[in-house]
């Protein structure tokens, strides 16, 4: 069963504006397209790993890690 919050806007995740214009500047716009990507690649758009970890806590409390598996 596909998550349900896969098709929203990565607003939704409500991550600082700093990381959301990150990700808006590279076309990463819904929690797919997050989803699909992996640490190695956020961290080479310059993240830290402690927003990295906070983005990682977000998807976990809707189910989905950045392994592809889904937790819920």
């Amino acid at each position: 069963m596909r998550n349900k919050y896969l098709d929203k806007d990565i607003s939704y995740l409500n991550l600082n504006n700093d990381i959301n214009n990150l990700f808006k500047d590279n076309n990463i716009l819904t929690i797919e397209d997050l989803w699909i990507k992996n640490r190695t690649y956020l961290k080479n758009l310059g993240l830290s790993d402690n927003e990295i970890k906070q983005i990682i806590i977000k998807l976990e409390l809707i189910g989905l890690d950045l392994n592809k598996r889904k937790t819920k």
